[in-house]
């Protein structure tokens, strides 16, 4: 059998085909923010094409009109139903995979007594807390202002962006 330009393409792409069937794995079963070493870590990529792959990723959900989309924020990235399906994910889903139940009472009380300072947090949650904070600071979920000694802490447009809100009327709506 002789090698022909379609059969030589082919070679080419097969191992593509399989890091992007991947990549695609990895995001699917995380369901979280991933930063580019923990998907290099994954997936045993370098990171060029990592970027390749995921862009890929993005346009073919996009030339698709799929209802998954390759979300990027800051640096990290992660698989997401898009905006206009999240009623359907938000009456299936009782919790969220992204934050453990500590990281969601953390930014609850931050959602709930915003402006607070972080000093607050900390007494309340503990020094676990901290953690929780420089995650949600790195998801730009919130926001964070110099107060004397401490901080204050509010919620950032992206949050309502992150959870499908409008405002913080909705977040009202959503703790009755």
């Amino acid at each position: 059998m002789a090698l022909t330009s379609d059969t030589a393409s082919e070679i080419d792409e097969s191992p593509e085909k399989e890091y992007l069937k991947r990549i695609e794995a990895i995001f699917f079963i995380s369901g979280r923010f991933l930063s580019m070493q923990e998907l290099i870590s994954l997936s045993d990529l370098n990171p060029i094409i990592i970027k390749e792959l995921v862009e890929k990723l993005k346009e073919r959900y996009n030339k698709d009109d799929s209802s998954i989309e390759i979300v990027e924020r800051n640096g990290l990235w992660k698989m997401d139903i898009r905006k206009e399906f999240s009623d359907i994910v938000n009456r299936l889903a009782s919790g969220s995979s992204e934050f453990s139940r500590a990281e969601r009472e953390t930014l609850a009380i931050i959602a709930y007594k915003q402006p607070i300072k972080q000093s607050v947090i900390i007494k309340i949650r503990g020094n676990k807390a901290y953690d929780h904070i420089k995650k949600f600071l790195e998801l730009n979920l919130i926001k964070k202002k110099k107060s004397g000694h401490t901080h204050d802490l509010s919620l950032s447009d992206e949050f309502y962006d992150y959870f499908n809100l409008k405002d913080s009327k909705d977040l009202l709506e959503q703790k009755e």
